[in-house]
């Protein structure tokens, strides 16, 4: 599972298989947490994250929504997803 952004010990990642269920979604590990964000709502599905990590997250999954998508068309059609600019 390809890394596409990092920041603030934050790792996010997005499975590199075609046929992933949807909805579109990208992978959140910081710590010992883990969870899993809807890119198209910008709102956790599961898992859970401590309350500044889950912030920072959602914004900046709002912040780069548009990539987020170009980047899960990638992965379902096989291709590996371009890197996103961490938050700063």
């Amino acid at each position: 599972m390809p890394t596409i952004s990092m920041f603030y010990g934050i790792i996010i990642r997005m499975y590199f298989a075609p046929g992933e269920h949807p909805p579109p979604h990208f992978h959140v590990y910081y710590a010992e947490y883990k969870a899993r964000v809807n890119i198209l709502t910008c709102e956790m599905i599961d898992g859970n994250l401590p309350r500044k990590q889950a912030k920072l997250v959602l914004a900046w999954a709002e912040l780069h929504q548009e990539e987020l998508m170009a980047d899960w068309d990638l992965v379902m059609n096989g291709e590996e997803p371009f890197k996103i600019q961490p938050l700063q």
